[in-house]
C-alpha cells in the first residue's frame, strides 16, 4: 500500500476510534453530569495527576522506541512487555501505599480507597501497551477502533447505571476500571500477538537508552499538564475543581482528539520520509495548517457560545464552568503546534533535546503558578494562555534546525485562520447578545454555530484557503494531493 493510501486509510480508522470513543465518553459524561455533583467530579480530578504520572511510568518511552525501530522482532516486543508488566505491578503498589498521604494532602479521606481501586487500571494498561505499539507501527488502526469502542460503551453504561443507583463518585471509578479491563481482554483477543517467555538484556538496554529520555519528558509533561488540578484542588474547593475540570475536558474534546488521531498516523508516516527534509517540511506544513484551520473556529465559536453550551448540556449547576472554558479555549489554540513541533525531535531520535526542552518549560510553569496564584483561579487560567504562547517558541526551536521551518514562519502561515475564526466568533457573540437571548439555549446554540460556521466557510472560500478543498476531498474519500 502506498504512503498516501496508508495515510488516508489510517486516518479514517483513527478518527473513527478517537472521535467515536470520545463521543461515547462525552455522551456518558452528559448523563453523569446531570446525576452527579461537581464535587464528585472534583474528587476524580484531584487524583488525575497521580494517575497520569503512573501511566507515564508504565511505559517509559519504550513503546515509541519499538515503533521507531525498523528491526524490532518478537524478542524486542517480549522484552518490553515483561518490563511493562513488572513496572505496572510496582507502580500500583506505590499508589496503594501512598494513597493515605495523597488523601491527607487534599484533606479528603475518601480519596484513599478511590486511589486504591482506580489505579488497578495500571495493571491492565501495562499488559496491553506493547500490543498497541505493534498495531500502531503496522498501521492497523481498524483493530484498535474495534477494541476501543465496545470497551467505552460497556464502561459508559455501567457508569450510568451505578450513578442512578446512587453510587456517587464510585460510578466514575468503576466505569474507568471496567474500561481498562474490557480493553485489555479485547486487545489480547484481536491483536494477534502474544509474548514469548524471553527477556533480552541487550535489547532492553537499546530501547531504554532511547526511551527513558522520552519517558522522563512524558512524565514531566503528564505531571505539569495536571499541575493546575493539584493547585486548584489544594487551595480551592472540590466544586471549583469540578468546574475547572469540566471546562478543561470540554476544551480538550476537539483539540486533543484531533491531535491524537493525526499524531497516531503522522508519526509512523513521517518516520518514513525523515531523510528528505524538504518532503517532511511540506507534509508537516500541510498537516499543521489543516489542523489549525479546523480547530481555531471550533474553539472560538464554542467559546462565544459558552453560556448556552454549558447550561444546555450540563444544566444550570455547571454554569460556573463557562467563563473558565472561554479562557482555556485561548490556551488551546496553539496546542497542535506544541505537539507537532516536539514530534520532529521524536522522528529524528533526539530524545535528549526533547527532555531538555521539557525541563525548561517546567521551570516556566512553576514561575507562572507562583506569579498567578495570588490572583485566584482566573490568574491561573490566564497564566495558561501566556504559557501556551511562550511554550510554542520553545518547542519550535529545533523544527527550524531540522526541516527549516521557523516559529515565525509557522505563525505567519496560520494567522489568517486565527483572524477569520476570531471574526466569526465575534459575529456569533454579537448576534447572540443582541438578538438570541430571548430564545431557548438549543435555539441559541444551533443559530450561533450555524452562523459562525457559515461565515467562517464563506470567508475561507473568498480568501481561497486551500484547506477548504482539501477537507472536502478528505471527507469524500479522495486525496488530490500527496505528501510530495
Amino acid at each position: 500500500m502506498s504512503l498516501r493510501k496508508q495515510a488516508v486509510f489510517g486516518l479514517m480508522w483513527t478518527f473513527a476510534q478517537q472521535f467515536g470513543n470520545q463521543l461515547i465518553g462525552f455522551s456518558v459524561s452528559l448523563v453523569l453530569a446531570r446525576i452527579l455533583l461537581p464535587e464528585e467530579f472534583g474528587l476524580i480530578a484531584m487524583i488525575a495527576v497521580f494517575v497520569a504520572v503512573g501511566n507515564g511510568l508504565l511505559d517509559s518511552g519504550l513503546s515509541k522506541s519499538l515503533i521507531r525501530d525498523g528491526d524490532a522482532d518478537n524478542s524486542d516486543y517480549s522484552t518490553v512487555f515483561f518490563f511493562n508488566l513488572f513496572a505496572g505491578l510496582l507502580i500500583y503498589l506505590l499508589a496503594f501505599i501512598s494513597a493515605p498521604l495523597i488523601s491527607q494532602f487534599y484533606d479528603y479521606p475518601i480519596l484513599t480507597n478511590i486511589i486504591r481501586v482506580y489505579c488497578l487500571s495500571f495493571l491492565f494498561t501495562a499488559a496491553t501497551s506493547v500490543q498497541l505499539a505493534r498495531l500502531t507501527k503496522e498501521m492497523k488502526f481498524r483493530t484498535q477502533t474495534l477494541v476501543a469502542l465496545p470497551a467505552a460503551v460497556i464502561a459508559g453504561i455501567l457508569g450510568i447505571v451505578l450513578a442512578i443507583k446512587d453510587f456517587g463518585v464510585w460510578s466514575l471509578v468503576y466505569s474507568s476500571l471496567v474500561n481498562a479491563i474490557v480493553s485489555c481482554i479485547l486487545i489480547w483477543k484481536y491483536s494477534g500477538w502474544y509474548p514469548s517467555l524471553s527477556f533480552n538484556t541487550a535489547k532492553f538496554k537499546k530501547h531504554w537508552d532511547y526511551g527513558y529520555k522520552l519517558g522522563l519528558a512524558d512524565l514531566l509533561n503528564r505531571f505539569f499538564n495536571n499541575i493546575f488540578l493539584v493547585i486548584i484542588g489544594k487551595y480551592f474547593s472540590a466544586a471549583q475543581l469540578g468546574f475547572y475540570s469540566r471546562a478543561e475536558t470540554m476544551k480538550q474534546f476537539p483539540v486533543s482528539n484531533l491531535d491524537r488521531a493525526l499524531n497516531k498516523v503522522s508519526f509512523p508516516l513521517f518516520i518514513e520520509i525523515k531523510d528528505d527534509p524538504r518532503r517532511l517540511r511540506v507534509a508537516f506544513k500541510k498537516l499543521l495548517k489543516m489542523v489549525i484551520f479546523v480547530v481555531s473556529p471550533v474553539l472560538l465559536i464554542l467559546a462565544a457560545m459558552a453560556e448556552p453550551l454549558f447550561r444546555f448540556f450540563f444544566t444550570e449547576k455547571w454554569l460556573p464552568s463557562a467563563p473558565y472554558f472561554q479562557v482555556l479555549c485561548l490556551s488551546g489554540l496553539l496546542f497542535p503546534l506544541h505537539s507537532y513541533n516536539l514530534g520532529i525531535l521524536n522522528i529524528y531520535g533526539r530524545s535528549d533535546l526533547f527532555l531538555k526542552l521539557e525541563v525548561y518549560k517546567k521551570f516556566l510553569i512553576v514561575l507562572v503558578i507562583l506569579l498567578a496564584i495570588p490572583f485566584g483561579i482566573y490568574g491561573l487560567l490566564w497564566g495558561q494562555v501566556a504559557l501556551s504562547l511562550v511554550a510554542f517558541f520553545i518547542n519550535a526551536k529545533y523544527t527550524q534546525k531540522y526541516i527549516f521551518y521557523s516559529p515565525l514562519r509557522q505563525l505567519w502561515d496560520i494567522v489568517p485562520f486565527f483572524m477569520v475564526a476570531s471574526f466569526s466568533a465575534l459575529l456569533v457573540w454579537g448576534i447572540d447578545y443582541c438578538f438570541l437571548k430571548i430564545f431557548s439555549d438549543l435555539i441559541r446554540l444551533l443559530s450561533g454555530i450555524t452562523i459562525g460556521a457559515s461565515f467562517y466557510l464563506l470567508i475561507s472560500k473568498i480568501c481561497k484557503f486551500e484547506q477548504l478543498s482539501q477537507l472536502y476531498d478528505l471527507t469524500n474519500g479522495k486525496i488530490k494531493r500527496n505528501l510530495n
